[in-house]
């Protein structure tokens, strides 16, 4: 039986908003001060959803801890300065999102990014009127997979988690909605799909684009409360 669902949930990175340009933009900032080529965006963009140590353990050579956290001190300052340069919603993400304020579907953003380099995002790419929470990997002390940051969304929205749709490209998301209760769509248009398989996505929705949510959400809005 379909369940009805009363808000929806968002990844950010790989799922709102295609971050990979500017995000392997400060990667490569990182590697032309040490004179190294700079390498491209589609080739890296599988790596963004592992945050900054992903990305710089992918897109550098290995080094001591010291010169690594050099590293990802001066990719997060560069990438704090320029964090919405290049990025932008995802092609469809504009129309959900007002898909979802015209049907009065009240909607969240659960991410592992930090507040302090979320919140400029969200202002800058015009949500932060619409969105009705945002939970970020540092408003908590656990972040996803764990299901908490899940459940503190709901709470904010004033939702059950049964009646919640969680949407991700990667799959902590899956396993912090499938932890949390909730219903789940696993993105395949981000950057984590690849990882997107197995039992722990088999009884997710499938979206391939963003346009697949408004037809999953709609019907499911309409069935009746049991």
């Amino acid at each position: 039986m379909r369940r009805r669902i009363e808000a929806v949930l968002f990844d950010l990175d790989g799922t709102l908003l295609d971050s990979a340009p500017d995000l392997v933009g400060s990667l490569n900032w990182v590697r032309e001060t040490e004179g190294l080529p700079p390498l491209p965006v589609p080739e890296m963009s599988r790596y963004v959803s592992r945050g900054a140590i992903g990305l710089l353990r992918a897109g550098l050579p290995e080094t001591d801890p010291e010169c690594f956290e050099a590293w990802r001190n001066r990719l997060l300052k560069h990438y704090a300065e320029n964090s919405f340069r290049l990025s932008r919603l995802y092609d469809g993400v504009p129309e959900l999102l007002e898909m979802l304020r015209h049907e009065q579907i009240p909607w969240g953003i659960v991410t592992n990014k930090s507040e302090s380099l979320t919140l400029p995002i969200i202002e800058a790419a015009n949500l932060k009127k619409a969105v009705g929470c945002v939970v970020c990997g540092d408003t908590l002390q656990k972040s996803k997979p764990d299901p908490e940051p899940v459940f503190f969304a709901c709470r904010k929205l004033a939702v059950d988690p049964g009646t919640v749709l969680f949407v991700g490209d990667d799959i902590r998301d899956i396993q912090a909605g499938n932890s949390a209760g909730t219903q789940t769509a696993a993105v395949y248009y981000g950057y984590g799909s690849a990882g997107l398989t197995g039992q722990e996505v088999s009884a997710s929705l499938r979206v391939h684009h963003p346009s697949d949510l408004v037809e999953l959400i709609r019907p499911r809005r309409q069935v009746s409360a049991k």
